[in-house]
């Protein structure tokens, strides 16, 4: 019996099961260049790949929206043009040829910062792996083939692979990469499948069939477990399976402390799928739609009316609030059909606000869309990154322009809509009493206010155990942020990682927080806190 410890936790609970390995193909492409007879036939083979692959995804995108966004980079022209620029022009094959473009593409995501968009290469990966295991005339593995129960272990695992998998049977899941961010994270949250991400070397620790008991909160995985330990973690499922339910029963209950007071429960999302993901939690809405997503998943800047479907579609799901936050990349989110300046210190530079501030043309083209989409529920909007009050009435201005545009074409929107910002910066917290004269809500990004107040990198692992919202110096600039905000009538949310911890609630509902904004895998914890603070 060995007990195996990990930190990164997709979705809570405990499983007792063999293993099932979920084993790739080899998908090496073969190695030589091509001749100049060949091109022809190899690109062949690529758009015969490609539209095999574009088939398969048309069909799964009416049941999934994750695979629309995959349906479009696979028909995407930049995608098509790399592969055969790589055949034609630098004679690889057409197996090269799909690894080195992916790869490519891939890595603009992967070396970003943030959390949720460095997950996002997986999506680009995937589209490859279909493409290439096309082109190889190679199968690949399906879930859909396990017949009794199981945990799934795997190198990774991407959205494709997620399709078939029933809950009944696929009990746990545990992958050597991989994020909590990721969209087998995310799945696997919205099925009630535990899951463990990240945990290296795990394959070569454990063989197929082998006997495994995996708690997900955790962190823990008990390989070949004596009896006693198995009947241990079978009781410990039981309970935890009755405390899950007890936690389900609450989700009717409106998030209201034992004082009377009425706290709004959001999620955090970064697309129209993760919405629906949330929708079964109860929540009063969406306290963070990250607009980014459109842009970092596109070959192209997304025009007006590619964002308004987008945000129209959001609007009606989430009536209650939709709180879309204005294209926040620059710095360490780049763009693979936008060149930026290297930057020696991405996270105080061109970035976010500065960026749509000087890009007013696209800047406009967002804003025209999400105020078109607010005539179609309770929508607001957001500026990320504002540190002076410039900056917060130039934005408010240019919404005022889109306004009267829209006026002029006769076209709808809420002409109430509220208009609030971040507060992610030492500046935005000390400037919090003037901002509230001008915002209409404030929403506080710990993730960024931490490591700006702290002067930690997060990313860095000699440094990361001083990475903590817990800090004196957090705590008292969220106080400062919630007491500026209420002197002037205004609510304030939190849409950082603080909002999802149950430990920070009695905190920051001492503080006064108005709404906690979160992931959809939280929201159970968080409202329960809320309903027990005395």
């Amino acid at each position: 019996m060995e007990q195996i410890r990990v930190e990164k936790t997709a979705s809570r609970g405990i499983a007792v099961a063999p293993v099932y390995m979920y084993l790739e193909p080899d998908l090496t492409p073969a190695p030589g260049n091509i001749g100049e007879d060949a091109i022809d036939t190899e690109i062949a083979k690529f758009v015969a790949a490609r539209d095999a692959v574009i088939d398969e995804l048309t069909v799964l995108s009416e049941k999934n929206e994750i695979f629309a966004a995959h349906l479009e980079i696979a028909g995407d022209f930049m995608l098509q043009d790399g592969i055969e620029s790589k055949i034609r022009n630098d004679k690889e094959n057409v197996e090269r040829a799909i690894c080195d473009t992916i790869d490519e593409i891939a890595m603009i995501f992967a070396s970003m910062d943030d959390e949720y968009m460095k997950e996002r290469a997986a999506d680009v990966r995937d589209i490859g792996k279909r493409i290439l295991a096309k082109a190889k005339g190679v199968k690949l593995p399906d879930l859909g083939g396990i017949t009794e129960p199981v945990v799934v272990m795997a190198r990774d695992m991407y959205p494709s692979d997620t399709v078939s998998i029933n809950p009944e049977l696929v009990k746990g899941i545990i992958t050597e990469e991989g994020g909590v961010t990721s969209h087998v994270s995310i799945i696997a949250k919205s099925l009630g499948i535990p899951t463990l991400v990240g945990v290296k070397g795990i394959l070569a620790r454990v063989s197929d069939g082998e006997m495994i008991c995996l708690d997900a909160g955790e962190g823990v995985i008990i390989v070949k477990p004596d009896e006693a330990a198995e009947a241990e973690y079978i009781a410990k499922k039981e309970a935890y399976e009755a405390e899950r339910a007890r936690l389900e029963k609450l989700r009717t209950t409106p998030a209201v402390t034992k004082d009377g007071k009425r706290i709004q429960l959001c999620a955090n999302v970064g697309n129209v799928q993760d919405i629906r993901n949330a929708l079964p939690m109860n929540i009063d809405g969406v306290g963070l739609f990250r607009s980014e997503f459109l842009y970092m998943q596109n070959t192209h800047f997304p025009t007006e009316e590619e964002q308004f479907v987008v945000y129209k579609e959001a609007a009606e799901l989430a009536s209650e609030e939709l709180t879309i936050r204005t294209l926040d990349i620059g710095g360490d989110k780049e763009l693979s059909y936008y060149q930026f300046d290297k930057e020696e210190n991405p996270f105080l530079g061109w970035r976010a606000i500065r960026i749509s501030l000087d890009m007013k043309g696209m800047f406009k083209e967002q804003l025209r869309a999400i105020l078109r989409a607010s005539a179609f529920g309770h929508v607001r909007i957001m500026f990320p990154m504002i540190i002076s009050m410039e900056e917060l009435l130039e934005a408010k201005a240019v919404v005022k322009e889109c306004m009267a545009e829209l006026d002029a074409e006769g076209k709808k929107y809420d002409k109430d809509i509220e208009i609030g910002m971040m507060i992610e910066t030492p500046a935005s917290v000390i400037l919090a009493d003037e901002f509230a004269k001008e915002a209409d809500f404030f929403s506080i990004g710990t993730n960024d206010l931490t490591q700006y107040i702290l002067v930690v990198d997060r990313g860095n692992k000699k440094i990361a155990k001083k990475y903590n919202y817990f800090s004196p110096a957090v705590l008292k600039s969220i106080g400062r942020v919630i007491e500026a905000g209420h002197k002037e009538g205004i609510k304030v949310g939190m849409c950082g990682e603080m909002a999802g911890d149950p430990k920070a609630v009695p905190i920051l509902l001492d503080l006064g927080l108005d709404e906690f904004s979160m992931s959809a895998g939280s929201i159970d914890y968080v409202r329960e806190q809320i309903l027990t603070r005395e």
